[in-house]
């Protein structure tokens, strides 16, 4: 998976976090993962499996196609 994938992930998945009004740390907490992945995610620095993004979208309340909307 390229570089700019990963970007584009994580650039989505902070601004639906932040629309939604959360921290990092609490969407870790909501999401049952450690407390620096969502970070790790935002930036590119982590390529996030099928199970952490059906997690991270539950606890932010969306689909998880929402986080994938923007993905070329």
């Amino acid at each position: 998976m390229s570089d700019d994938t990963l970007k584009a992930f994580g650039k989505q998945l902070r601004e639906v976090r932040k629309q939604k009004g959360l921290s990092q740390e609490r969407l870790a907490e909501l999401s049952d993962l450690h407390r620096n992945y969502p970070g790790r995610v935002e930036r590119g620095g982590a390529n996030p499996t099928l199970l952490a993004i059906v997690a991270l979208a539950r606890a932010l309340k969306v689909r998880p196609s929402k986080l994938l909307e923007k993905l070329r």
